[in-house]
């Protein structure tokens, strides 16, 4: 049975995975960067208009003539193929009833019971978090348990919403799991499974 030990924290959905990405760089002469990044938003919103899809956020980085134009969420035109959102993240341990300790009873994660779990050649469970789900595989572990950086932010890892990183703390300090703090000083903080798979946990309104 799940412990709610970690129930009050609010552990909300899996925003986000940090993968390499690749930016477009574009070469814009000597035209002010003012008026440049207002032609860039009025373009953008033109576009998202007649796509009726929301604006997208975008991050500029200037060097020089040359400026980086990132645009993120959006897919490429001609290219759509209809991405709506990340449905699951995969992590691979070791044990599987070691694993459950941590992510059922420890953070109180719910299985999702309607997964084909007895239909796959290897033990494993679904977890809810939020919408969206982890899938915990019992299989052999390719990456190397040591000398992985110390802090998650710097390695692979998930990112877990949750109402309130305090709380989370509280429930780790007693529980014995190292963490550390994000380095940008936003509320966040990162631990590691019991198979060194890097989590992280951010704080959000809703």
């Amino acid at each position: 049975m799940a412990s709610s030990s970690l129930i009050t924290t609010g552990l909300l959905s899996v925003p986000s995975l940090h993968l390499n990405d690749q930016a477009k760089h574009v070469r814009f002469g000597a035209m002010p960067m003012n008026t440049l990044l207002t032609q860039n938003y009025k373009a953008l919103a033109r576009n998202s208009r007649r796509r009726s899809r929301p604006l997208n956020a975008m991050s500029k980085v200037s060097a020089g003539e040359e400026t980086i134009v990132k645009e993120s969420g959006a897919t490429k035109s001609g290219n759509d193929i209809g991405i709506l959102s990340i449905h699951h993240v995969g992590l691979l341990c070791e044990n599987l009833e070691r694993s459950l300790e941590f992510y059922q009873n420890l953070l109180g994660l719910e299985i999702n019971e309607a997964r084909p779990n007895d239909k796959l050649p290897y033990k494993g469970v679904w977890f809810w978090v939020g919408s969206e789900m982890i899938h915990l595989m019992e299989l052999p572990n390719p990456d190397p348990l040591a000398g992985r950086p110390e802090h998650g932010g710097r390695d692979r890892h998930t990112c877990i919403a949750v109402r309130d990183v305090s709380k989370l703390k509280v429930v780790f300090d007693k529980a014995g799991i190292p963490y550390t703090l994000s380095k940008s000083g936003r509320p966040a903080i990162f631990a590691r499974d019991p198979d060194a798979n890097a989590l992280e946990f951010t704080q959000v309104d809703n």
